[in-house]
């Protein structure tokens, strides 16, 4: 069975039908055009660009050329949604050197840059699309001065295996109660910045999700299930009480990490080894969220460094997996399905489309179509593909001499010391960055 992108829809119905995949799917994909309002903001279209890091900020923590030149292409892209990638709220919690990094002494170039994002789109579309500013902390993955500084919340053998992080990077409470409030203090700056509103992420294995999994973490920040999220939800309320009524307060968060208890979210809390997918916790979690006044939330799953196909579903990678690729498309977006039932007035973004290729408008639709979410987010296709949405909308398709392959080799740019990725395939600036880094 092939496992390359689909560059047509019989490949995908085909293939869907003998994995049992159950992805639905329709042929009419006017629904994506449909707005949407939430709160004062005005959705154009049901379309998002998810928060893809791009590792090229200046050493301020402030956009850079090739930062600017990515958003300039996403803005004339015709999405309704900009989620701005990871900013850090702390310098000691940046991943890179060269991660945006957020505070009151950058917050000019902060503001140039939305302001430039908008303009560019209204030009280029005729509408402003909602950029949210993703806030962040690396936990585990920080390393702000190019070599790894991990904040961890616990230890992990799954991931530390034979050398295990020093107890003296574990966070205290205090140290996490430090961490809200620079959260908190990010999502006033984001405002202040001309952002619509804030993400305070809860994904990937960053300190706040790697939290989520804290069961035999002592203190207010471990076990119980109301201590585990309380990062989040203070953070969340903070966020909200601190900006205007009208300032979105969001999250992405992962809803399964793919592992088995006690190191994993969203599985059963058993000594089975299960790594099914288990919806309680992730549903008790959103429910509080919408009770705290949280009316839009992007939803993920998995590690990026530890279980990729999780996340990202791939045709090729850094390893050969027993699951076939649409069998984790299937797991994502039937697993935001269910977790959508749980909060049916929240919007929800989805993610785990770019593997579907030329069949990612018609599933979207699906979804959207019959509850399952509200708003498909591209991920990497957003690299390869920056109009991806205008095609969607205009065309009711997307090209297949235009879509992501699938291939990783943004994230193999990305693994390497000073990379910057970008697609190496569409965009001939990364087709040259990757054959000099890969060349010596």
């Amino acid at each position: 069975m092939q496992r390359k992108v689909f560059q047509n829809i019989a490949d995908f119905k085909a293939q869907n039908e003998e994995l049992s995949a159950k992805i639905l799917f329709q042929e009419n994909t006017d629904v994506l055009k449909k707005e949407l309002i939430i709160g004062n903001k005005v959705f154009k279209n049901r379309l998002a660009c998810q928060a893809m890091e791009g590792c090229d900020g200046k050493l301020d923590g402030t956009p850079d050329e090739l930062t600017i030149r990515r958003y300039d292409r996403l803005a004339s892209g015709g999405s309704s949604i900009i989620w701005y990638e990871a900013t850090a709220v702390m310098n000691e919690g940046r991943a890179n050197p060269r991660q945006l990094y957020i505070d009151e002494n950058n917050l000019d170039a902060f503001k140039a840059h939305v302001e430039r994002i908008k303009e560019t789109a209204l030009k280029a579309n005729g509408f402003e699309p909602v950029v949210f500013m993703q806030a962040t902390h690396s936990g585990r993955y920080s390393k702000p001065e190019g070599t790894p500084a991990p904040l961890i919340a616990y230890n992990n053998p799954l991931f530390e295996k034979d050398n295990p992080i020093d107890k003296s990077r574990i966070v205290t409470d205090e140290y996490l109660d430090r961490v809200g409030e620079k959260l908190i203090e990010g999502a006033r700056l984001a405002e202040k910045a001309g952002f619509d509103g804030v993400d305070i992420k809860c994904c990937h294995r960053y300190l706040n999700s790697e939290l989520l999994s804290a069961y035999n973490r002592e203190g207010k920040y471990g076990g119980s299930l109301e201590n585990r999220t309380r990062l989040l939800r203070e953070s969340v309320k903070g966020a909200m009480d601190i900006c205007s009524k009208d300032f979105l307060v969001s999250t992405r968060v992962n809803m399964y990490d793919g592992f088995p208890y006690p190191y994993g979210f969203g599985v059963k809390q058993d000594e089975s080894g299960s790594i099914d997918f288990d919806p309680t916790e992730g549903a008790w979690l959103l429910k509080e969220l919408y009770n705290l006044g949280m009316k839009i939330v992007n939803i993920t799953m998995g590690n990026p460094y530890v279980n990729p196909h999780v996340n990202r579903p791939f045709a090729s990678g850094g390893y050969d997996i027993d699951e076939h690729p649409l069998t984790g498309v299937g797991r994502m977006l039937n697993g935001i399905k269910e977790l959508k039932k749980s909060v049916p007035d929240m919007a929800v973004i989805s993610s785990a489309l770019s593997y579907l290729g030329v069949a990612a408008p018609g599933v979207s639709a699906a979804y959207v179509e019959n509850g399952g979410f509200d708003f498909a987010g591209f991920g990497r296709t957003i690299l390869a593909y920056p109009d991806f949405a205008k095609d969607i909308i205009e065309l009711g398709e997307m090209k297949k001499e235009k879509i992501c392959i699938a291939c990783s080799k943004c994230t193999q740019i990305m693994r390497t010391k000073g990379g910057t990725p970008g697609c190496a395939i569409r965009d001939k600036l990364y087709t040259n960055i990757y054959r000099e880094i890969f060349s010596k």
